[in-house]
């Protein structure tokens, strides 16, 4: 059977998890009962589905005129760019699925540039055609501004491109809804410009692992592309790993993609992608080889890590009341265990019990600090910092490409906002009311930037960061402007102690709450830390004054969400996680032996 290997790039909200759900639908792909009820099939992830982006890559595959097509996702996030590089090598050709109305975005040219990095045919589709004010030849023309941006050749920059509304399941060859009948014209520009793999199936056996995935009974999977020869269930065969050590290993299990789920097969040939297990060390980016001759395929460059955290075991007062795996050995295994399925993540033990580890940039981190915590495990972390490279003697730190999209009135305080942050703009232009920027700014002053983007855009604002380069630090450092109003004394919080002392700053937390003391309740009007006692109550007496049954006004509080609380910590605080709550906590919860041991750092 022929077959074709397609990835799926797009920018996050771009309808890339929705035009693949009307590809499987409309080629009959039997899919399990509860998988086929729900709106996006391929954001089996609870977390994915929340938040609406991509984070793992999946595979599928799909028939259509005898032709077995092998769809592999890609996130759309930059964060995730160690999944996007690896999940490109199995794939010959890609579609490149670009909004209507907003055309090509910032994290489209990442993982673009990198689908042209490795030589793959690009299929353009346009997409939401349905929307309202779309613009396909504007669009069109930016896209291929996109491409001879990044460098690619004239036979890769005249692509071939589709309109579609993945919503409604339909596409065509003009950008005309009312002539579109159904999802096919994607499905033959796929037959018609995308090549079979080139593969050498007479040749020894060779596959490259692009992806580990985990099974209770049968231990790890290994999924990747079989470059050359075929394999068969229950053979020999070599593993070797990055350092080139070669191990025989017989498989004892091998399988297919077919629809959303695999089939097992007694033999694969060159070209398909599969499935096999048996190989209990095996890591993304080894080679599985011929044991004969065994040779190895190049090893998959994955990107270094940007940002990096401290993680802890919860030793606060409330430690261990609100998770279920709450000790050191349940917490590290967890984040070893996270080791084998993302290549980008790094997790090192320290000589105090904790473990720092490092990421592609602040949502890496704080998606997986979330996944961990919704498993029910327990415990805290520090601020996020940045990974400095030394070169010849000079200290390098991470810059990022910062785009960003707002209505007209609230440039000039995004501007004026990054220019607190020594961002350099690199582009700007104003069209419909809405202004596009563009900025280059070291990573470490651009943490804590999201939340209040946010508030001074009242939330319209999009904002998307891509990972640079290393460049010279520039020596400037960002520190809050603002301090913390911090618990006085353990206990809970009452709305009389609350209204005495919300002049003095806007709190996290609400009346008839428990806190202990050293967490941190608010955010303080001024610079430096403020000890407030939340939990005073009024002294009650027996004579009753004119004023007293009336309430006085109390401020809504401001939750802090996860990602909110990373972003405004501070080198003194850490963040509490446990399946309940999120809590901001001083390191150091007395007030005195903080005062010292500020005083010794200074000296």
């Amino acid at each position: 059977m022929e077959i074709r290997n397609v990835a799926i790039i797009a920018h996050v909200d771009h309808g890339k998890t929705t035009l693949v759900d009307a590809l499987l639908r409309q080629s009959h792909t039997e899919m399990k009962k509860e998988i086929a009820e729900q709106d996006t099939i391929l954001d089996s992830n609870e977390l994915e589905r929340e938040r609406g982006i991509t984070i793992f890559s999946k595979n599928a595959s799909v028939e259509y005129k005898g032709v077995k097509i092998n769809i592999i996702d890609t996130p759309g996030h930059a964060d995730f760019g160690g999944e996007v590089e690896r999940v490109l090598s199995m794939a010959d050709g890609a579609l490149l699925l670009v909004d209507a109305k907003e055309g090509p975005m910032p994290q489209t040219r990442f993982v673009l540039r990198e689908a042209l990095k490795l030589g793959l045919k690009i299929i353009v589709v346009v997409n939401k055609i349905d929307k309202k004010g779309t613009r396909p030849e504007y669009v069109q023309g930016k896209t291929f501004d996109l491409f001879v941006e990044l460098g690619a050749n004239e036979e890769t920059a005249l692509f071939p491109t589709v309109y579609a509304s993945g919503r409604d399941g339909v596409a065509g060859l003009e950008p005309d809804l009312s002539k579109m009948t159904g999802i096919e014209p994607i499905f033959d520009a796929i037959l018609k410009y995308i090549p079979e793999p080139n593969a050498h199936p007479g040749e020894p056996l060779q596959m490259l692992v692009s992806n580990i995935g985990y099974d209770n009974y049968k231990g790890r999977i290994a999924i990747g592309k079989i470059h050359s020869g075929s394999i068969k269930n229950g053979q020999d065969i070599a593993h070797i790993d990055r350092d080139g050590v070669i191990a025989k290993f017989k498989i004892t299990s091998l399988s297919t993609f077919k629809g959303l789920g695999k089939v097992e097969e007694a033999e694969a040939l060159a070209g398909d992608l599969v499935a096999v297990t048996g190989i209990s060390d095996i890591n993304i980016g080894e080679t599985i080889a011929d044991p004969i001759t065994p040779v190895a395929l190049p090893l998959l460059d994955i990107e270094q890590p940007t940002v990096k955290m401290i993680f802890m075991v919860n030793n606060s007062p409330f430690g261990g009341k609100e998770g279920e795996f709450k000790t050191s050995s349940q917490i590290r295994a967890r984040l070893y265990k996270e080791l084998e399925t993302d290549v980008a993540l790094k997790v090192e033990d320290n000589n105090d019990g904790t473990w720092t580890v490092s990421g592609r940039g602040e949502l890496h981190l704080a998606i997986l600090i979330e996944r961990i915590r919704r498993e029910g495990y327990e415990f805290q972390v520090s601020r996020p910092h940045v990974i400095n490279h030394t070169e010849n003697g000079k200290t390098l730190t991470p810059y990022e490409k910062v785009y960003i999209e707002v209505p007209e009135e609230y440039s000039g305080i995004v501007i004026q906002k990054m220019g607190q942050r020594h961002a350099k703009m690199d582009n700007m232009e104003t069209t419909e009311g809405i202004t596009y920027l563009e900025f280059t700014v070291a990573t470490k002053e651009l943490i804590g930037f999201r939340s209040e983007f946010i508030t001074d855009t009242k939330g319209l604002g999009i904002i998307n960061a891509a990972f640079y380069e290393f460049l010279p630090d520039d020596g400037f450092s960002r520190e809050r402007e603002r301090g913390s109003l911090v618990a006085y004394e353990s206990g809970e919080t009452r709305l009389y102690g609350m209204t005495q002392v919300q002049d003095q700053g806007e709190f996290f937390v609400g009346p008839a709450e428990k806190i202990y003391k050293g967490q941190v309740i608010g955010q303080c009007s001024r610079s430096g830390d403020l000890r407030v006692n939340a939990c005073k109550e009024k002294k009650l007496s027996n004579m009753r004054s004119k004023g007293d049954g009336s309430m006085e006004h109390f401020n809504v509080p401001h939750r802090m969400g996860l990602e909110e609380a990373l972003e405004y910590i501070d080198d003194t605080e850490l963040v509490e996680v446990t399946p309940k709550s999120v809590r901001i906590r001083k390191i150091i919860l007395d007030e005195i032996e903080a005062r010292k041991a500020a005083k010794l750092a200074k000296h």
